[in-house]
């Protein structure tokens, strides 16, 4: 098998999978706390760090979000068994990068690899996050460019794969849909604010051996 179908055909078969990654990554993150300590052993920057996480893995969701608020039906959905393009996405997000979604899954989980402030999980969330999408990306790339034709080729001479480039920006053909965020996104902002206060919670318990909810986390888990 040449070299670009077996891409294709490890792409395709990650894709199926992607949802799952996470879950390998919860494991890393859980482990690499086992000798957890505060920055600096202050409990006060150890704060401030939490909450440096979370902004962060909120402007990967937020990512998502601008994104998927302007995408029509049959695009860039969340379907697992074979790739779905009715149209070609080329517009808003898509005009700065040609995978904006992923870029947002990459920033989201940032975050939370940021939370155990080291800088090795860093590297191996990075590494993993590369070997595994890639083929994803190469698999959709694929798939368009034999349903698009010149079209995408076209998209895709002018816009980087994965490194926004803002000066091709063009305002989305159409309007935000809340409704269309709150269906799919819901999970997203679900999973980082229940790992993230995991993570919180397991490192109190490392850290200080005492189970502390924090006043924050508290207003946050009241309002979700």
């Amino acid at each position: 098998m040449a070299l670009r179908e077996e891409f294709a055909r490890a792409g395709n078969w990650l894709f199926r999978w992607r949802s799952y990654l996470p879950l390998l990554l919860i494991g890393i993150f859980v482990l690499a706390l086992r000798d957890y300590e505060y920055p600096a052993h202050s409990e006060r920057l150890d704060a401030l760090w939490e909450a440096l996480c979370l902004t962060v893995s909120c402007f990967g969701l937020a990512i998502r979000v601008a994104t998927i608020g302007h995408t029509p039906k049959r695009t860039s959905g969340r379907n697992t068994k074979q790739q779905v393009a009715d149209t070609l996405n080329t517009t808003g997000l898509y005009s700065v990068v040609r995978h904006p979604l992923y870029l947002g899954n990459f920033v989201m989980w940032l975050g939370i690899a940021l939370f155990v402030h080291l800088w090795w999980l860093i590297l191996i969330y990075t590494f993993a996050f590369w070997l595994y999408y890639e083929r994803i990306m190469f698999a959709e790339e694929e798939f368009l460019r034999k349903k698009f034709g010149d079209e995408f080729l076209t998209w895709a001479e002018f816009t980087p794969a994965f490194i926004p480039r803002f000066n091709t920006y063009v305002k989305p053909n159409l309007p935000f849909s809340l409704k269309n965020v709150l269906r799919r996104e819901y999970n997203g902002f679900f999973v980082v604010i229940v790992v993230l206060f995991i993570l919180e919670v397991a490192g109190d318990l490392i850290a200080e051996h005492k189970f502390e909810v924090d006043s924050y986390w508290k207003a946050i888990l009241f309002h979700f």
